[in-house]
């Protein structure tokens, strides 16, 4: 691998904050990037989650799918409420790290370290519009293979053919674009069958970074409200996930503060002090 080295971060060393029961990585940008560094370089097999508040709840009725997340390498928090409840629970220097934005920093550090990528999911045609438009935009940019699964499930003789696939082209990082759950469920079943050292869960990124879908400005983004944005440019098929998932998130999230605040209280201590961070 090309380019210099950042320290060596293992994913147990990295502060997790603990959200409605998904310990979510208390990290920076540069924290991400350093990790999923060290991971190339391990040559060893490790998983990303890329998660929001949708990931949050849903693991609260899927036990695998928590166990998936507390399991992972790294959970970055995908969008700002995971990051405002992070530093509300002490980890002030938390910063969101962005599915789209984590795989636009990777692929701009490719050229000069020498990752080999391999694009997995997405609608037919996607990841290999993904895969055109990001090596316009990186000049040197290794795309060692893509592959566009059909939305059923697969047959045994399907999946080893996948498997060979990808081992066959031999890529540092496997992008997944799958959403959740599924994508997690399939990073975990993959894991030591896949010989990449690292595969990263991005769902919508795909779509997003080969300019099939738009992205919310970035002033909805900085206030959380990416949710709204997409609800508004795909109603009919995020309705009924937002409608269930922004109240109830809130409603839990100020449980979880508020039982942390008066158990404060209760032994004496000093209670954090509740603000929201920019």
């Amino acid at each position: 691998m090309g380019g210099a080295s950042p320290a060596s971060v293992e994913h147990r060393e990295l502060p997790r904050a603990e959200v409605l029961g998904l310990k979510v990585s208390a990290i920076t940008f540069a924290d991400a990037l350093a990790a999923i560094d060290a991971f190339v370089r391990s040559r060893t097999p490790h998983y990303v989650c890329i998660t929001g508040a949708h990931g949050v709840i849903e693991s609260r009725s899927d036990p695998r799918l928590l166990a998936i997340h507390n399991a992972a390498d790294l959970v970055t928090p995908d969008g700002m409420p995971l990051v405002w409840m992070s530093r509300l629970l002490g980890h002030k220097a938390t910063e969101r790290v962005y599915g789209p934005d984590l795989m636009r920093a990777l692929t701009g550090l490719s050229p000069a370290r020498g990752y080999r990528h391999f694009y997995y999911g997405g609608a037919p045609g996607v990841a290999e519009a993904l895969s055109a438009r990001l090596q316009d935009a990186h000049p040197g940019l290794s795309v060692v293979g893509t592959c566009c699964p059909p939305f059923r499930s697969l047959s045994r003789e399907e999946d080893e053919a996948v498997v060979a696939q990808i081992n066959a082209a031999q890529p540092d990082i496997v992008w997944v674009g799958l959403s959740t759950p599924k994508q997690e469920n399939w990073m975990v079943s993959h894991l030591g069958r896949i010989d990449a050292p690292v595969m990263i869960g991005v769902g919508a990124a795909f779509d997003f970074l080969a300019g099939t879908k738009r992205q919310a400005p970035v002033w909805m983004q900085k206030r959380g409200l990416e949710w709204l944005f997409r609800l508004v440019t795909e109603p009919r098929r995020l309705f009924a996930r937002y409608m269930k998932i922004v109240p109830l998130f809130l409603l839990l999230a100020a449980g979880q503060l508020l039982r942390r605040w008066f158990a404060a209280r209760f032994r004496g201590g000093a209670s954090p002090a509740p603000h929201r961070p920019g």
